[in-house]
This record gives C-alpha cells, structure tokens and sequence, in this order.
C-alpha cells in the first residue's frame, strides 16, 4: 500500500501526457512514442500514459516517470485492458500503473471487475486505474477494488452524452462521491480546459490528443483556416 500511495502521489497536481498513435498512422512505433514521453518530460509532465506492450516496454526504459499503461485490444466495447491476460501484459511491460475499462459493462474474458482487480493485483501487486464512463462506473470501480479513477470514458458509453470538452459535471461529481484520486481525461483539448478540470477537483489531468496528435492538431487548424 506505501508504494501504491507514493505512485499516486508522485501524479497529484500534475499533467499526465498520453503518448498515443492510432493504428495506420505514420507515428504509431514504439520508437516513435517514447520520443514523444521524452518531450513531454521536458515540457514538465509527471507522469506517462502508454498503450501496447512495446510502448510501454521502450518508454519505460526511456522514461523515469510514473507510467499508466493500457492495451487496447478487439473490437468489443470494453478495449482498454479488456481481459486480466491483458492487465498482466502491460504489467509486465513496465507499467507503474495499469488502467483497465472501469466500467460495469461485460468483459471478453467473463470475468467481473472486481475479480479481474483483484486477481490482478494477488498475481502482480499492480496499482489499478479504472477507466470509468459515469458516476455509477466509478463507484462501482472503487468498490472493486481500483485505487485510483478517470472520467476517460465519459461520453463514449450509453450513460453519458458526449461533452464539448471535458465532462467536468461528472469529475465534480465523481470526486464527491469516491475516497480515491479522481484523474481527469477525455476532451482536454486546451490549458483552460486542463486548469478547469483541476478547478472541479481533478488530482491529475491527462492529456492526449491536443499534445501528442499531430494530425487532429492539424486538422484544427486546417478547418479553422478554410473557414
């Protein structure tokens, strides 16, 4: 438990860059990722985000900073970390902190939330993120067994309309409701929206897309432009 605390506490107050390429695009390379978390330290991140063992593997050797990993894996609606084979994979990979769909939704391999946690962390002594997509999710998370939570799938379930930016009604309510870190993700796509998730109690803020995703950066722009 002391080194759990100490892992979410190296994250608290801080910026967690995502470090993510979809698949087919030109960045998506382990190489290529790890160079990014190495930009991300200098610009001041605490922490990584990494998806897919050998990300995970080469930015850790790479990186001295707390590293959430996560696999996304099938075509099913749980993907992120969907099975307990997976939750020891990125584990194993490096990662300081494994984050799994925290949501209550059915996983491929059959198991429960709660047991694929538990057995998780009997097997690997791993710290747990919960990938939560409502307030319900959430604190269902927390009573399997998760010791820290993200509002990251907000908006991407049945439960909750997709935010123009951060859902920051459910991290307010989140935070309210669970004695855990509540670390804000999904849609963080400017600083005001980062100091406004922080505003709403967020313990950290992960940030992907607008740091790391060239293509939809550019896009941005591009449609900015032509209007």
């Amino acid at each position: 438990m002391l080194r759990i605390a100490h892992t979410l506490e190296t994250l608290a107050g801080g910026l967690i860059v995502s470090c993510q390429a979809y698949p087919g695009e030109p960045m998506r390379s382990p190489e290529t990722m790890a160079q990014v978390a190495q930009s991300a330290v200098i610009g001041g991140a605490v922490g990584i985000r990494a998806q897919g063992p050998g990300d995970i593997a080469l930015i850790r050797d790479r990186v001295d900073l707390p590293l959430i990993g996560l696999w996304k894996a099938g075509d099913a609606d749980v993907f992120i970390t969907p099975t307990l084979r997976h939750a020891v994979s990125v584990h194993a990979a490096g990662a300081t902190v494994v984050a799994i769909d925290g949501t209550r939704r059915e996983r491929p391999d059959g198991l429960t939330l709660a047991e694929t946690i538990h057995r998780l962390k009997d097997l690997t002594g791993a710290t747990v993120m919960a990938d939560a997509g409502s307030l319900a999710d959430a604190i269902a998370a927390v009573e399997a067994g998760a010791d820290c939570v993200g509002t990251t799938l907000a908006g991407y379930t049945e439960e909750r309309r997709k935010t123009d930016g951060p859902d920051l009604e459910l991290l307010a309510e989140v935070v309210a409701a669970v004695d855990v870190p509540v670390i804000a993700e999904g849609r963080i796509h400017t600083p005001a929206h980062a100091a406004a998730a922080m505003d709403a109690g967020a313990y950290a803020v992960v940030v992907g897309t607008a740091i790391t995703h060239p293509a939809t950066i550019t896009r941005w722009f591009a449609d900015a432009v032509a209007r």
